[in-house]
């Protein structure tokens, strides 16, 4: 046996098993395709978002979507030519807005969110990166009332799961938390407890960095296929072949392939996310911006600002389309008319794997309990990625994970 545990997928969902399981004792390989430029992992909002416990399929999205489908600067765009090939994830995204399963998917999305803070507080600490965080909160703001009144399934679903936040109707309420802002802004959320990482990338560099000096492997190249057997799990390579105990795809937009090698058909398929940093800004940014009408954020990252959001179903192929960037800077600077002056840096497009009911999956594979699955967090996977490698690392050492996985269970699809 070469390793304990294969780890498919370099990204944070990866990295932070990695780092769990060799916490427990377990020696870790990570293969991953060395994709850099568009890892979601790297290039991202930078945001621990614990208060974005609402699925995104919700009734009220439901009736929004249609107008903004064909748009191509709407906050969330299918290209025509990949309208069939979404067609069936649409219908699911659809029925999972029931109103009977949104309550089930809240509940556990909640749950999950709950258990990630902790497990972030508890890796910061082991890896001593609470240098690298800022703790300033996110306002998330509306311009107009009646869809503050809408964001009232957040909000109630906030205090029914304890996460702090305050509600502001003014406009001078919410200049005291983030000056600057258009006046026309005049209703918000305040959520203390939202955290931001100072950059994502160095984020992920630094886990990794402790990954290998603690004996773990990196094997830059793309698995080709996962082949479980009765003791062991063969990975294959194009001219190599990884043997371990277990194997982990946590491949992001990439782990459908891999798992339906195995004969689990998963409807995974990507957001396409898009973002533009600027730099000789002389704006104050003070928290974390979400501008919930338009489906774009603001953050810090390092001494920049990252503009970044919407979600475009256009598959892996395609190229990026990065006037939704210059939209999206467009928007930002009407609103923010501190920026005016401000540059791009650079402009980013990555995959979100997301997966049509918001949630991922976290459990072994149908066809062998060699095989575990970590995938599917959408624009949550920084976030949720502290939680799920305590999920994972429990299925690898035979403990009962500390909440309950069924709503994360591969077989609900």
């Amino acid at each position: 046996m070469d390793y304990d545990v294969a780890i498919i997928g370099g990204g944070i969902i990866g990295l932070s098993i990695a780092i769990s399981l060799q916490q427990a004792g377990k020696t870790v390989i990570i293969i991953d395709r060395d994709d850099k430029l568009i890892n979601a992992s790297r290039k991202n909002a930078g945001a621990f978002a614990f208060a974005d416990i609402v699925p995104l399929a919700t009734p009220d999205i439901i009736k929004s979507a249609p107008k903004w489908l064909l748009d191509p600067e709407g906050p969330l765009y299918i290209h025509p030519a990949y309208l069939l090939s979404i067609f069936p994830w649409m219908i699911r995204f659809w029925r999972a807005s029931w109103n009977k399963r949104f309550t089930h998917l809240l509940e556990a999305q909640a749950c999950l969110m709950a258990l990630s803070r902790e497990a972030l507080e508890r890796q910061v600490k082991e890896l001593d990166a609470e240098f690298l965080l800022y703790r300033k909160g996110q306002l998330r703001l509306y311009q107009h009332k009646r869809n503050f009144d809408k964001s009232s399934v957040l909000w109630d679903a906030c205090s029914r799961y304890n996460v702090r936040h305050t509600l502001f109707n003014s406009a001078e309420q919410i200049t005291e938390i983030q000056p600057g802002l258009s006046p026309k802004y005049r209703y918000a959320g305040f959520t203390p407890d939202w955290i931001n990482v100072s950059d994502p990338n160095i984020w992920l560099q630094y886990i990794q960095d402790i990954f290998i000096a603690r004996g773990g492997k990196w094997l830059k190249k793309p698995a080709k296929m996962v082949m479980p057997n009765k003791n062991d799990v063969l990975i294959r390579m194009q001219e190599s072949v990884v043997t371990a105990s277990f194997c982990i795809i946590a491949a992001g937009a990439w782990s459908q392939k891999l798992a339906s090698s195995i004969g689990d058909k998963i409807p995974l398929d990507t957001e396409r996310g898009y973002n533009i940093t600027l730099q000789n800004t002389s704006f104050d940014l003070k928290t974390h911006l979400t501008f919930a009408e338009h489906g774009f954020v603001v953050s810090m990252i390092n001494e920049g600002i990252r503009v970044g959001g919407a979600v475009e179903f256009a598959g892996l192929i395609r190229p990026p389309n990065f006037n939704r960037a210059d939209t999206l800077l467009k928007k930002t600077k009407k609103i923010l008319p501190g920026l005016a002056n401000s540059f791009s840096h650079d402009k980013w497009m990555g995959f979100r794997p997301s997966l049509p009911d918001s949630l991922p999956v976290i459990d072994y594979s149908t066809k062998s309990r060699k095989v575990i699955y970590a995938f599917g967090h959408g624009h949550l996977g920084l976030t949720q990625a502290a939680g799920t490698a305590e999920l994972v690392r429990d299925l690898i050492i035979g403990k009962r994970p500390e909440i309950n996985i069924s709503a994360f269970s591969v077989k609900r699809f």
